[in-house]
């Protein structure tokens, strides 16, 4: 990550952290390098052992690198909690994971190390733990509507990760590796893998083609002949309810009524660095990247005409002292001050306006004004590529004009 990837980066994680706090999360750090010990415990070692990259110590003690962490922190977790009356338990953390892909491609969207955010739920009984299930989907829910992107919720399989229960979230997108099948009349999506098992194939006649496989949607009325469509799509987040799929091997119980009872469990983990890079994808154009307010490395960046020290260089500072203090609403219904950039290089690092304009637009940033404007009054050009708005602005109702810009990015 070089410097203002960084920012969208720290931008996208204080999101993360704020919809974890809403679910009583605490944050964690767990080691990369895990115990294979653990894995070979659950099972789940022989399954994806081609993917995980592994080492040995001077001992011949085998580790991995890991790719996810429920058996790390269920054996935490079990060594640490004995009674019900310390449940429920909201893990969460996000750091580096490796994961030998066969085919890496795509930058972010698919590599052999990645950020990703994983929140574990430890809960007493199998309906605490649905509750729990529910309150993640609505955290999700809320922190995708924040980035103010289009998403789909899919009813997905579990795999290799188990648990009977799981959803995943996709950004549509014809680059996207993944294919969700998605009800035109009420929406209901469901992954490639879990189609078979939640809708049944039926013949479907298309006057133009002929026959045709559709496939049933399985909430709308049957007399509406619903059928879902496949399209390609980006999976950045994934919810799985384990049940006691990790912590009856691992020992993880408390005790209920003077018995050991295994905990119920769940993961919920969001593809960071995918995410980051699924975003920049769906919102770029011939120009250049487009950020979303929430995440963009600044909010505003002011471009002066001049250079400091010139006469005009007071508007620039007037300009950027009105602009700094500025709180503006979010989808999330709270408010953040405005993050401003002055591009003030001189020296041996002065660029021409045209060069300073082109590189805001490769940037993306949300908001660009060009301090003064081209009408020679003293007013400021505000431009924003995504809204389609480039217009005069006096400085005294620039804050105005920025907040009502913010409130729709």
């Amino acid at each position: 990550m070089l410097p203002l990837g960084l920012r969208v980066l720290d931008k996208l994680e204080g999101l993360i952290d704020h919809h974890m706090r809403s679910l009583d999360a605490s944050k964690v750090s767990l080691s990369s390098l895990t115990s294979e010990s653990l894995w070979k415990k659950t099972g789940r070692y022989e399954k994806v052992q081609s993917e995980l990259f592994g080492v040995t110590d001077r001992r011949e003690s085998g580790f991995v690198l890991a790719p996810t962490h429920e058996e790390e922190i269920t054996s935490i977790v079990g060594d640490s909690i004995r009674s019900s009356s310390d449940l429920p338990l909201r893990l969460y953390q996000i750091t580096r994971k490796y994961r030998d892909e066969l085919r890496p491609r795509q930058g972010l969207l698919r590599a052999k190390e990645f950020i990703m955010k994983d929140l574990y739920t430890f809960d007493a009984d199998h309906d605490s733990a649905l509750q729990a299930y529910d309150a993640v989907k609505e955290a999700y829910n809320a922190l995708f509507t924040n980035l103010g992107l289009p998403f789909v919720v899919a009813q997905a399989d579990s795999g290799v990760m188990g648990g009977s229960l799981s959803h995943e979230y996709h950004y549509l997108s014809p680059d996207g590796e993944d294919t969700v099948h998605i009800c035109g009349t009420c929406g209901y999506a469901v992954n490639d893998e879990a189609v078979d098992a939640t809708a049944q194939q039926t013949a479907a006649t298309n006057a133009t083609d002929g026959p045709a496989t559709g496939i049933i949607c399985p909430k709308c009325p049957d007399d509406t002949n619903s059928t879902l469509a496949p399209q390609r799509a980006v999976e950045v987040g994934h919810t799985f309810h384990l049940g006691t799929r990790y912590t009856a091997p691992l020992h993880a119980t408390v005790s209920i009524a003077g018995k050991d009872t295994p905990m119920h469990m769940g993961c919920h983990g969001i593809g960071v660095s995918r995410l980051m890079a699924a975003v920049a994808s769906q919102l770029s154009d011939a120009t250049g990247l487009v950020w979303p307010r929430a995440i963009a490395p600044f909010d505003v960046a002011v471009i002066p005409k001049s250079l400091p020290g010139s006469p005009s260089w007071l508007l620039v500072e007037r300009v950027y002292e009105r602009l700094r203090s500025v709180r503006v609403p979010n989808r999330s219904g709270g408010g953040a001050r405005l993050d401003v950039a002055v591009d003030d290089r001189s020296g041996k690092k002065t660029r021409s306006l045209v060069w300073k304009l082109n590189e805001a637009d490769v940037v993306g940033y949300p908001i660009v004004l060009v301090v003064p404007g081209r009408n020679g009054d003293g007013s400021v050009e505000v431009q924003c590529r995504r809204l389609g708005v480039k217009e005069s602005v006096k400085v005294e109702d620039l804050v105005h004009k920025v907040q009502e810009l913010s409130t729709k990015l």
